[in-house]
């Protein structure tokens, strides 16, 4: 996925909201906004693509400001918010009738999560508004591939989960139960570093992810979405060793389309913004459970 001109007020937006969070320095917020327009002059092209700005961008705040994690007063409250209405959704999930039934419902507790991000512009996300998403979080689901992708998973032995947001990835534990339930090995992955709200190793403690996963590992590296040439050679393997991938967010979204998938890739996320709901032909805020390829 290319960027759009609307993608240069999110990610201009973005980068005052991080700077703001990274330093309460004048002199070095200005200094770090001078540096990061002139990047976006140089990077802001037809051929770009969103998530690989927004790594440039947060590696240029976080190297001028001198702050390694802008967001983490902010994924710490996503945590706690997560962890007190985790029991209100696994309810949810284990109200299902059948294994394809909770099986789903688990895919919609999971993009609910994906809600918890911010400072996107005309994104408004409460934490207070999380109970009512889950009760009706199939009524926005605009692209519903759950069932192939349940039939999917039951052929498979072993898949890769790429977690997004922190707060958000308490309501993976829920998917990835289901999965192990099905008899299916699940390696999740967490960024090797911090990037905007993104979770880390440390996430994945909190939310007791690395208790329930069979393996946890970091992509070695803190780009957003699927870069690589940037991954660690432990991530590389996992990648071409599974049957299928589990891959949460917006960032994950707008990088794996554009590589040429030689394996299923289930993309689960919210449209939170115009130009990824124009890319995929749905509405603005809205569930996403996409088979790819």
């Amino acid at each position: 996925m290319k960027v759009e001109a609307e993608c240069a007020g999110c990610i201009v937006g973005r980068a005052v909201a991080q700077v703001t969070e990274a330093t309460t320095n004048p002199a070095i917020r200005f200094r770090t906004m001078v540096e990061f327009l002139r990047l976006l002059s140089r990077e802001f092209k037809p051929t770009a693509v969103p998530a690989e700005l927004g790594t440039k961008r947060d590696r240029l705040i976080k190297r001028i400001t001198g702050n390694n994690d802008p967001y983490k007063r902010i994924k710490r409250i996503s945590n706690e918010k997560a962890l007190k209405l985790l029991p209100y959704a696994r309810k949810i999930v284990e109200d299902g009738y059948t294994q394809q039934d909770r099986f789903k419902r688990a895919c919609l507790c999971a993009i609910v999560g994906n809600i918890m991000e911010f400072n996107i512009p005309g994104h408004k996300f409460a934490f207070s508004s999380l109970r009512k998403l889950f009760r009706e979080a199939g009524k926005d689901l605009v692209i519903d591939d759950t069932n192939k992708i349940y039939e999917l998973a039951k052929k498979a032995h072993t898949v890769l989960y790429l977690t997004d947001n922190a707060g958000e990835i308490v309501f993976d534990t829920l998917l990835v139960e289901q999965l192990k339930n099905m008899g299916l090995t699940v390696i999740v992955v967490v960024k090797g570093g911090p990037v905007i709200n993104d979770a880390t190793m440390e996430d994945a403690e909190v939310s007791g992810m690395n208790k329930i996963a069979d393996k946890t590992i970091t992509t070695g590296t803190d780009a957003v979405g699927l870069a690589p040439k940037e991954f660690s050679k432990e991530f590389l393997g996992f990648y071409d060793s599974v049957d299928m991938v589990f891959a949460k967010g917006m960032g994950y979204a707008e990088t794996l389309t554009e590589y040429k998938l030689e394996k299923p890739h289930v993309l689960l996320f919210r449209t939170k913004c115009n130009c990824v709901a124009n890319f995929f032909g749905v509405p603005r805020e809205r569930n996403v459970a996409k088979l790819m390829p």
